[in-house]
């Protein structure tokens, strides 16, 4: 397998061609003798673009040149002084800057006119020439309809100068780049069968099933978000024949918010286990109001510990090597095994609410189902100890002649990554309901995609999503730091906290406050040094019927103020439990203890926040694209900011005024 390095895009469509009837040109594979006609209206180069040499970096500007109709020259190189070894070098237009004046009585009219269409190109891995920048843009007219001849036009000439009349000259330009095979992949990815040769059909039973028009689809919406979104990143996973089998992308927002919120992320594979038509993988996380946001996504080829290797590493690779601390998926072993290989300081869980969610689809045919269920979810969401929950779950599996279920017995085998009574220790900043009443966890893109949405269908409604998804976060924001929060009790818990966090996740908070007057009859039943344990009684409904009282074990240490339940709603939800709360105040503390206020859940949490310095580092002999990249990232900071409020919309304004004053000032200084 062979993955496409960092940026490197699909090049051009199928059946693409230049030049006039018989006149193309072949784009050569570096693995294979095979071409691709390239359209003259073919898209142009592209930042990221990787090239086996310097002269092939340079046929493939003056090919696509001479379908818009202008020339080029190198108009710049940067040499490594020794060796006079070219690691750089700029490609210009033709017209690029303005020939020097002559002295001679009758010169020659001036040509140029300062165009600034270039692309600069850079040696990277000491083998291969990279496009670092780009400009399109010219200040001339160009058409490729002139019939100009260029100067560097001439050594692409290849046809014979004499042929028969009644033949086409066919002027041929051969450009090899460097792992061309995406080309390929994106112009032939469908899954129909491939004829050979020699009559063999191609397997395509692990590559994407790319129909009519999803390839361009793909490839445009790579190139359209490279050219908007700086920080935009891909990957594409190819075989050895160029075929397509797995696609990573992130965004910037997403890579920014790996940054704040990539301790806990779901590996979401809904499509793949429904078998919709587009093999979508998700990298989800929770930001701090609760809500998922999206970390990256991809499509994948086939379900094989192989692709997910892929996948996975093409994420990690994407966020700069930081492992997620917990992973959470459904049931796949593959993707487990997968998880094993790539992050193995991770604790990796299985989806509770996947799991129950396939109870009635495994379970629903048996005997006494509703029996079961019941049974089932009182050990699963009942236990507070691991021996209650092996003594319920003999019961249900005794009673029913259950012995003999295979879902039942690997589940069994499995409850250490999906039984809350075993996760006890595990942070899971909500994605682990703990009870039947906990919102489960949905698919990112529920009410956008469907079992029969096309590849070009889903990337014509992701961005559209995503937009709602910021701009709800961004509402959640402004409320959150503009609004005050009103107060049901008379607790200084409930005040603590509507000062600190987000309104979503205080109202989560506030339940918990508001039910420590369910729990009564608190009573210290042992001590040892400063280390006290306390039963707390609850009353609690069960199933609309009367309320049964519960007993809670708490564990308070006097001297660093740690406090600790046995139901550990905290390791799970990320905030203290009523009867934690309850044993606080039984002891007369006044506030919540500082280690119990997760910075994650705070309204002013970003802003807070340092991004991860190797993020945000540029090396010292970085480019203006670079540049161009590392303040992107950094501008789009002060966009969500300058977005809160028509406060901080009009700060923002007044300092870009001023910024921009400077840069003028500074402009007509070096002029």
């Amino acid at each position: 397998m062979e993955a496409v390095s960092l940026n490197t895009e699909p090049i051009f469509g199928e059946g693409d061609e230049y030049g006039d009837e018989g006149d193309y040109s072949m784009l050569e594979y570096s693995n294979e003798a095979l071409g691709v006609q390239l359209k003259r209206e073919s898209l142009p180069p592209i930042e990221g673009l990787e090239f086996e040499s310097f002269d092939e970096a340079y046929d493939f500007y003056n090919v696509y040149a001479k379908g818009q109709g202008f020339g080029i020259r190198v108009s710049n190189s940067w040499f490594r002084s020794k060796r006079r070894e070219r690691y750089r070098a700029k490609l210009s237009c033709s017209s690029a800057g303005f020939k020097k004046k002559s002295e001679a009585n009758n010169p020659r009219p001036e040509t140029r006119t300062g165009c600034p269409a270039m692309v600069i190109v850079k040696l990277v891995d000491a083998h291969r020439w990279r496009i670092v920048e780009v400009e399109l843009d010219h200040n001339h007219p160009v058409s490729p309809e002139t019939k100009r001849f260029y100067k560097s036009h001439k050594k692409m000439c290849l046809a014979a100068k004499e042929v028969q009349k009644t033949a086409p000259v066919k002027e041929i330009h051969t450009i090899k780049l460097y792992r061309t095979d995406v080309v390929d992949s994106l112009c032939n990815g469908h899954s129909k069968t491939d004829e050979r040769d020699n009559g063999n059909s191609m397997d395509h039973s692990k590559h994407l099933d790319l129909k009519e028009g999803d390839a361009h689809a793909v490839y445009n919406y790579f190139c359209r978000m490279k050219l908007t979104n700086p920080n935009f990143f891909y990957l594409m996973d190819l075989d050895d024949e160029g075929r397509l089998n797995n696609v990573f992308w992130a965004d910037a927002r997403s890579r920014i918010a790996h940054n704040y919120f990539s301790d806990t992320i779901t590996i979401d594979t809904t499509s793949l286990t429904n078998k919709y038509e587009i093999p979508l993988v998700l990298f989800v996380g929770i930001n701090h109001h609760g809500q998922s946001v999206l970390l990256g996504c991809g499509f994948l080829g086939h379900e094989s510990v192989e692709y997910f290797v892929w996948m996975c590493r093409a994420w990690l690779t994407c966020m700069l090597g930081r492992h997620p601390q917990v992973i959470v998926t459904d049931q796949s072993k593959l993707l487990h095994m997968a998880i094993l290989e790539v992050f193995p300081q991770a604790r990796h869980c299985y989806c509770l609410s996947y799991i129950m969610h396939r109870v009635p689809e495994k379970l629903g045919g048996l005997s006494g189902f509703e029996a079961i269920k019941r049974q089932l979810s009182k050990a699963v969401y009942d236990s507070l100890k691991i021996s209650e929950f092996e003594t319920l779950w003999g019961e249900m599996i005794n009673q029913h002649s259950l012995g003999n279920n295979k879902w039942l017995q690997l589940l069994y085998e499995d409850r250490q990554m999906w039984a809350p009574v075993y996760l006890k220790d595990t942070s899971f900043v909500g994605m682990l309901p703990i009870s039947e009443s906990s919102e489960g966890s949905s698919a990112f893109f529920d009410g956008y995609i469907h079992k029969h949405t096309s590849f070009k269908e889903f990337l014509d409604k992701y961005d559209l999503s995503l937009q709602r998804k910021h701009l709800k976060e961004a509402i959640e924001d402004f409320e959150s730091r503009n609004s005050r929060f009103e107060l049901k009790t008379k607790s200084n818990f409930e005040f603590q906290l509507s000062k600190v966090y987000t309104k979503e996740m205080f109202k989560k908070c506030q339940i918990e406050v508001e039910g420590m007057y369910s729990c009564f009859n608190t009573k210290q039943v042992a001590e040892e040094d400063e280390i006290m344990t306390f039963v707390v009684k609850e009353g609690i409904e069960v199933e609309g019927k009367e309320k049964e009282t519960r007993q809670y074990e708490v564990v308070y240490e006097t001297s660093q103020t740690e406090v600790r339940c046995i139901c550990s709603l905290f390791s799970v939800k990320g905030y203290l439990c009523r009867h934690a709360l309850n044993v606080l105040n039984y002891n007369g503390v006044e506030e919540i203890p500082s280690q119990y206020i997760l910075p994650r859940w705070n309204k002013e949490y970003k802003r807070k926040f340092t991004l991860d310095v190797g993020f945000s580092d540029i090396a010292e002999d970085s480019c203006p694209g670079e540049w161009y990249n590392h303040l992107s990232r950094l501008a789009l900071e002060v966009v969500e900011e300058g977005a809160q409020s028509q406060e901080h919309y009009e700060a923002v304004m007044q300092e870009l005024d001023t910024l921009l004053t400077k840069f003028s000032v500074l402009d007509r200084k070096l002029t």
